[in-house]
């Protein structure tokens, strides 16, 4: 495979780096550069800006309105991206329930639900983990029984991600309770504000509700609202689940974040001389950066491949694994560069009030959350145990 660049693609890099130049607002850029919270309007405000250009949609075919970017186009276009600070686009619609419509749902369900993923009509979240059910995730519990033309729903759902803003869930529910596990689950498209279903945020150590716990008591869904067909949905979820895996090796927010401990670590003392010279942190900044450059690299390979149709198997299991140390041990590092003034917890700075000021360094307020935060990295979509099972016995066959 060759690696380097054509000069057609060298010139679509140049064409995104000053498209980003000329459009992301400033103040968006400032807020993912310090680490603090988008709202819904920011992200509403990114998605908008992306959706005029046509960019919204990377990896969707133009009849849909997509950008039908290739595998190097992606990878430019998400290096460019976050090395700008752009915000991130939300994958639950976009990169994650799409290539499952377009690939198992009716013409009529691609017709009616993805137009409102590009401008923004219908925000969607995903109803896979359950309590008992996460990498376990074919253990989930929650029923739909037909009844006519519809499905009643009743269970519960966790981690739900955005939730709290969600009109719709696409949600794993159990349809053959009498099957084996992987053989009787279905694929539904949910309403969230059909009455019985019930959003109950998780506040986080951080102060913030990312995540949600949903309910469903009794919920009406039409039957039409059923993915590809009855108790077929493990086929699905697995196929969504690699996209996942690969988006969440983020490579280019490793780039970003690899540049930022570089400049803080560059500007903090160690015995007096920058703390890039101390031999320990040194060490470990070389071994992060070696590790993402080879994983840049399988990434190139994994998503050139899906550009041809072909659904990641275990290679999206490589990329998660690595992908998610490599992103906490660039956690890890920048509060160890910053040190003890990553230690207080600033809410108010991280909201992003007019009136928050920083107390210490720049960076100081988010190290701190951040790391934290990213310690999920290596449970959601799979525990990491998980995906080393996975690898083991898609390539070595025991």
């Amino acid at each position: 495979m060759d690696l380097s660049y054509t000069d057609e693609e060298q010139a679509f890099r140049a064409e995104v780096r000053d498209w980003l130049a000329e459009t992301l607002p400033r103040d968006l850029s400032e807020k993912v550069r310090l680490g603090k919270r988008m709202s819904k309007q920011d992200v509403e405000h990114w998605h908008r800006l992306l959706n005029a250009k046509g960019w919204l949609a990377p990896n969707w075919p133009k009849k849909y309105g997509g950008a039908e970017w290739n595998a190097v186009q992606r990878q430019i276009f998400e290096e460019e991206a976050c090395l700008a600070h752009a915000p991130r686009t939300l994958p639950f619609g976009l990169s994650m329930l799409a290539p499952v419509l377009m690939a198992f749902g009716s013409e009529e369900q691609r017709q009616r639900f993805l137009p409102g993923l590009l401008d923004g009509t219908n925000w969607w979240c995903q109803g896979y983990s359950e309590p008992g059910a996460g990498s376990d995730l074919a253990a989930v519990k929650t029923r739909a029984v037909r009844e006519g033309d519809e499905y009643v729903v009743n269970g519960q759902k966790t981690w739900t991600t955005l939730g709290q803003h969600a009109d719709w869930i696409f949600c794993l529910v159990r349809t053959d309770p009498d099957a084996k596990k992987q053989e009787g689950i279905s694929f539904l498209l949910i309403d969230m504000t059909s009455p019985g279903v019930t959003v109950r945020p998780i506040v986080l150590i951080d102060g913030e509700a990312e995540v949600n716990e949903v309910f469903f008591d009794n919920v009406r869904v039409p039957a039409e609202n059923l993915v590809g067909e009855e108790n077929k949905g493990w086929t699905y979820a697995k196929y969504l689940l690699t996209h996942e895996r690969t988006n969440i090796a983020g490579v280019g927010f490793s780039t970003a974040a690899l540049d930022t401990v570089k400049h803080v670590a560059q500007n903090v003392k160690s015995g007096g001389k920058p703390l890039t010279e101390n031999p320990h942190f040194a060490a470990r900044l070389a071994q992060v950066e070696i590790d993402l450059m080879a994983m840049a690299t399988t990434n190139l390979r994994v998503v050139s491949a899906a550009a041809k149709g072909e659904a990641p198997g275990a290679e999206s299991s490589m990329l998660k694994v690595k992908g998610t140390v490599i992103r906490q041990e660039l956690t890890s590092l920048l509060r160890r560069a910053v040190g003890p003034d990553a230690l207080p917890f600033q809410p108010d700075y991280l909201e992003g009030g007019d009136n928050a000021e920083m107390m210490g360094p720049e960076h100081a307020a988010t190290a701190g959350p951040s790391y934290f935060n990213m310690r999920k990295l290596s449970i959601f979509g799979g525990s990491n145990e998980v995906q080393r099972t996975i690898i083991t016995k898609a390539i070595i066959g025991l």
